[in-house]
């Protein structure tokens, strides 16, 4: 049995990129727009795999709106579960958590969280607990949705970086100057200490599957972690310098580290002003480094997809796609560094947060495209 199939629709926001069929049939295709299932008139037993690749929307975003915020930078960014909520935290003397309802982009919350600056923010997958720390070496643990505040952690005797949340909601872990911690969150006490000494962590990322913490550090090596044991699996020299950077000067710590949603992949951007991505199993890069950004990566995010990264810098935000390492776009929506950014939950926002005291929320795909899955 022979088919040729000139056209196909499904997903708007994906091309079709190959199409393998079991071995007693024979498919050939054409790179095609997919935007619904029910023209697919192939039976699912048939096909072995459908490869997608991002389509040209993601070259246009389109910019939404912008919200003037804060009264200082706004440092850090988490949407809710549901998309219809954005949580921000403010630096510079408004160490307020906000919140927003995008519906709207209206204010439907304030929280003064810290002292002078919220630098880091977890939000729970379970969303009961909101984790902030600020300048002060402090951990405030916030019941998010009461506007309550529930315990504040003070084991640590440096200024706190870095936050995560393991996927079960269970255990906290912090990466400050003076080490990592792990903290119960269900009964709200310190659990141990992961490394201590020579280990001054600024960015930290948990593999999905909740057992593997990476840890990206202050001389540009990533350290991955058990998570069950407290051992040290592993380290990767992950980042040697930027390019013409005058010696001596120290710009080598992994400022941002995040995982794919399937965890094959792991990411770190720098000092370095390098973005890059690795095999989790073979700790090899993919392809060489990212290059562009005029200033260190202050942050990263992954789309839902684990097809798509944007990181931000003092130019402002860029867009990759993470399967080729190609530069789809670049936003400019802020005056100055941009400090945070954030998926939505269904893929179709891209929220990020600048030194301007603004947030900018750019539709970054179709809407009504996440539908069930093909197979």
């Amino acid at each position: 049995m022979s088919i040729h199939i000139s056209s196909l629709i499904f997903h708007s926001f994906y091309s079709l990129a190959t199409l393998s069929f079991a071995p007693e049939q024979l498919g050939t295709c054409c790179q095609a727009q997919l935007v619904a299932q029910d023209s697919l008139n192939i039976p699912p037993s048939e096909i072995i795999e459908l490869e997608y690749l991002p389509s040209d929307s993601w070259r246009n975003p389109k910019l939404l709106r912008t919200i003037d915020a804060h009264s200082g930078p706004v440092d850090v960014l988490a949407f809710t579960a549901d998309s219809q909520f954005l949580i921000s935290g403010g630096s510079r003397n408004d160490a307020h958590l906000k919140v927003w309802w995008l519906e709207t982009a209206k204010e439907v919350d304030s929280i003064r969280a810290h002292q002078t600056s919220i630098t880091a923010m977890a939000l729970s997958p379970d969303e009961k607990i909101l984790a902030t720390v600020g300048n002060d070496a402090g951990v405030n643990l916030w019941e998010w949705q009461k506007g309550h505040y529930t315990r504040t952690f003070l084991d640590h005797s440096s200024n706190i970086l870095s936050l995560a949340i393991t996927p079960d909601s269970n255990t906290l872990i912090t990466g400050a100057l003076d080490g990592i911690r792990l903290w119960d969150l269900k009964k709200q006490r310190p659990l141990y200490i992961l490394n201590r000494f020579d280990n001054q962590t600024y960015s930290l990322a948990i593999h999905p599957g909740g057992s593997i913490l990476a840890s990206g550090h202050k001389f540009g090596t990533v350290k991955l972690w058990n998570l069950k044991t407290g051992t040290l699996l592993g380290s990767i020299p992950a980042h040697t310098g930027a390019p013409n950077q005058a010696p001596g000067r120290s710009n080598l710590s992994v400022s941002v580290l995040a995982y794919t949603p399937n965890g094959d992949i792991l990411v770190s951007g720098g000092y370095d002003r390098t973005i890059r991505v690795w095999n989790q199993i073979t700790g090899q890069l993919t392809y060489p480094p990212l290059r562009g950004h005029t200033g260190r990566i202050e942050a990263i995010a992954i789309h839902p997809n684990g097809e798509i990264l944007a990181s931000a810098s003092r130019d402002g935000v860029r867009l990759w796609n993470l399967q080729t390492g190609e530069l789809l776009a670049v936003l400019r929506g802020h005056g100055d560094w941009v400090k945070s950014l954030a998926f939505s939950k269904d893929g179709q926002l891209l929220a990020t947060g600048g030194f301007d005291q603004t947030i900018t929320i750019w539709q970054v795909t179709p809407q009504k495209e996440f539908q069930s899955p093909l197979l």
